[in-house]
């Protein structure tokens, strides 16, 4: 249903349920014997562990790291995972007590919305492939309901941390964060478990880490470097071991870096060419250099964006990411880890070698309803199958 783009478990059942396509993907995959009415699936997904899913999924992308199939796309030898949160729905009435809640709308008219919030980690590479990993659900009820403090994006993040150490305890993993974790408990759990990270800093975040930065660049002028990655002019300025203090007694440190951007680019209504500029800046937790600044900074910590791109994918381009499949807490959460195994397989087949003349043709969605309409029809039979049944490797490009 996911991998197919399908809107609904209606839509699923009156386009996945006729007997041409049921005969097709048996050609494919002969341990299927019939294909259940998704009121069935539902059912069955209130009920049963679906965390087991997800486990499905993580051992899927543990055989591909086991493979090396992303080798290529490291890090200095580490795996870049992307973290961020999201809303995945929103109603005005309570259908689950795990649901966070807020109030909206001005005094004279305030209401509660009760909504479910996700925090994703994917694997971000530097070509754009983003795999996904593992999804945290924020629990109200694991908030302190006493002092009416509800779960949040951090409790979320640290028990996300524990599940990510314990399933990749031996991996070499560098953390891609935004400015919400830029924060000493997070730089703790990082260096506890020995992960390298590069985390957003914004113009309102450490104060004390942007003075020391500003005072003592004035005193490295050297510390600059220069250089052009596609059209954009570069200027890196970087600062390392700064003392940051936090909790009162406990100290982090850590390396900031600036990068200034420059380029030009055709104005949509006057068609001048015009100057644009932007400006970032990163915490690592590792010293830096002009050697590795590019590495850091463009093919690591820039990709932070995968997946934000890879969530509104997810949302509005056939994988109904804000859809209500199930008001219930259990099937809810077994369809999302359903909809992110579904997204890995398109993902794989859309950096795979062997699809990309198909890509650039049809696009991506266009390949994707290609295949299904072409497993609606009645082209296949065992004599093309043996054709085309021989031992075939992923090659990602």
């Amino acid at each position: 249903m996911f991998v197919f783009n399908v809107a609904s478990r209606r839509e699923a059942d009156r386009e996945m349920t006729m007997p041409v396509f049921l005969e097709n993907i048996k050609m494919f995959f002969p341990e299927i014997k019939t294909m259940p009415h998704n009121d069935t699936l539902m059912r069955l997904l209130t009920k049963i562990e679906v965390d087991q899913i997800e486990q499905a999924l993580i051992k899927c992308v543990q055989k591909l790291i086991r493979n090396k199939k992303f080798f290529r796309y490291l890090i200095d030898q580490h795996y870049p995972i992307a973290i961020d949160g999201t809303q995945k729905m929103v109603r005005n009435q309570i259908w689950d007590e795990k649901c966070q809640q807020r109030t909206v709308g001005k005094e004279d008219h305030q209401y509660k919305q009760y909504y479910v919030y996700v925090l994703e980690a994917s694997l971000a590479f530097q070509n754009g492939m983003t795999i996904p990993l593992m999804s945290e659900f924020l629990d109200y009820t694991k908030g302190d309901t006493n002092r009416k403090k509800q779960d949040c994006e951090t409790k979320a993040f640290k028990r996300l941390a524990c599940r990510l150490k314990k399933t990749f305890s031996k991996l070499s993993i560098m953390l891609l964060l935004d400015g919400l974790y830029a924060n000493g408990p997070v730089m703790e759990i990082c260096r506890k478990n020995k992960w390298d990270y590069m985390i957003v800093l914004q113009n309102d975040s450490l104060k004390s880490v942007w003075n020391e930065y500003y005072a003592l660049q004035s005193l490295s002028p050297e510390k600059e470097f220069k250089m052009k990655w596609g059209n954009r002019n570069q200027t890196f300025k970087w600062i390392n071991n700064i003392e940051y203090e936090y909790q009162n007694e406990k100290t982090q440190h850590v390396h900031v870096v600036t990068c200034k951007e420059t380029w030009e680019e055709v104005d949509k209504d006057t068609n001048q060419i015009i100057c644009k500029e932007s400006n970032h800046a990163w915490i690592s937790n590792k010293p830096l250099h002009k050697h590795n600044l590019h590495k850091r900074c463009n093919l690591a910590a820039r990709h932070r964006w995968n997946i934000e791109t890879e969530i509104l994918i997810q949302k509005h381009h056939g994988y109904q990411y804000e859809h209500n499949y199930a008001y219930n807490w259990n099937a809810m959460k077994g369809y999302h880890f359903l909809m992110r195994i579904g997204l890995m397989l398109n993902v794989l087949v859309q950096y795979s070698e062997c699809f990309i003349d198909v890509i650039k043709t049809f696009g991506r969605r266009g390949t994707i309803k290609f295949i299904f309409e072409t497993m609606k029809g009645p082209w296949f039979n065992d004599d093309y199958l043996k054709t085309v049944e021989k031992p075939c490797q992923l090659r990602l490009i």
